[in-house]
């Protein structure tokens, strides 16, 4: 590469950039022509200048020669100690010209203005989706690999990502570092949290478009928009009977199994359903918590109250398909059915 001297600077002829010293302008030119003479030994990587390879070799070595005078933290190269030690410091010095949103580094910067272009330039070979940056298109890879490489050295679970093991450590240290600033109720995640304060503030962000019903969980909205589909993804593995909830699937099984695990407290009663013993519970207690709004009559459950109120408002939801009589529950039309069908009630 040809270069010229004037006034005791060397200057590069394809830049113009000028240097004092003519090696200097030598290990510049290497930007141009792509040359990396030093090679690494352990790995093959190439560099530049014999200090880039120097600095390199400390990540096979394990020396860390640089210290943060703070904390301790010892680094490979004082690059990256200096971008350390902002921490400490709390320089942002890279800030955004679209919404002046700050940051300690360039590189993280540059994920950011990802955000405003849309730029996702990291393809998956698999399915083509696209990511903003190379950790989240490995992590992705890992759905069509299987890989699970961060495991739990308590049970042996393992997870495909590095947060997910952490928060799953919790279960084992019973730490919950997230407290509702209304009930003092703690969480192990900080978006349990967000759907628990959901509780206080009454916010239901999530619709149905077919009905209008709200609810506080995207997963309560995702179980409820299959009332509407008719989808039951869920089937018994003895009779085939399908669901619509993994727990009421749950459930039934308990009718093949015999299984009763709600016990009473006060007779030893058995139920196969939480919900069934806390309403038995109210024979112990004489409580009938469902009072009718319009004569002030007592019931045990929502759905007796329900049916009680039919009498005051005449609606009769159960009519018969063969001669269109209706009744206030599906008991009495499948006794009034008997007469169409001549079928004899069991005694």
């Amino acid at each position: 590469m040809v270069t010229w001297k004037r006034r005791g600077r060397h200057f590069c002829q394809l830049c113009d950039k000028s240097f004092t010293r003519s090696g200097s302008l030598k290990i510049h030119q290497r930007l141009h022509t792509g040359e990396k003479p030093y090679s690494c030994d352990k790995c093959g990587k190439a560099f530049t200048t014999s200090g880039d390879l120097k600095k390199h070799q400390h990540i096979h070595t394990g020396e860390k020669l640089y210290n943060c005078d703070q904390c301790g933290k010892a680094f490979t190269t004082s690059g990256v100690l200096k971008v350390h030690q902002r921490v400490h410091t709390g320089e942002k010095a890279y800030s955004c010209d679209q919404c002046g949103k700050a940051f300690s580094t360039s590189s993280k910067l540059t994920i950011h203005r990802r955000l405003h272009t849309g730029e996702k330039p990291y393809n998956c070979d698999q399915c083509e989706k696209a990511f903003c940056t190379s950790s989240k298109l490995t992590i992705h890879r890992r759905i069509h690999t299987g890989e699970k490489p961060y495991w739990c050295d308590q049970c042996g679970n393992t997870f495909s990502k590095s947060g997910d093991l952490k928060v799953h450590r919790r279960v084992h240290t019973g730490e919950k570092p997230y407290s509702c600033d209304q009930c003092e109720k703690a969480f192990i995640t900080s978006s349990r949290l967000t759907v628990h304060r959901r509780v206080h503030t009454g916010e239901k962000p999530y619709w149905c478009d077919q009905c209008g019903k709200a609810f506080s969980k995207s997963g309560d909205l995702k179980k409820h928009q299959r009332v509407h589909t008719g989808e039951k993804p869920y089937n018994c593995d003895q009779c085939g009977k399908a669901f619509s909830r993994s727990d009421d699937l749950n459930v039934h099984r308990r009718v093949h199994t015999g299984e009763k695990p709600y016990w009473c407290e006060k007779c030893g009663k058995a139920f196969s359903r939480l919900g069934d013993l806390k309403v038995h519970r109210h024979v112990h207690t004489g409580e009938k918590p469902y009072s009718c709004d319009h004569c002030g009559k007592a019931f045990l459950t929502s759905p007796q109250l329900t049916v009680h109120r039919r009498v005051h408002t005449g609606e009769k939801p159960y009519s018969c398909y063969q001669c269109g009589k209706a009744f206030l529950t599906p008991g009495e039309l499948k006794k009034h059915q008997r007469i169409h069908t001549g079928e004899k009630p069991l005694c």
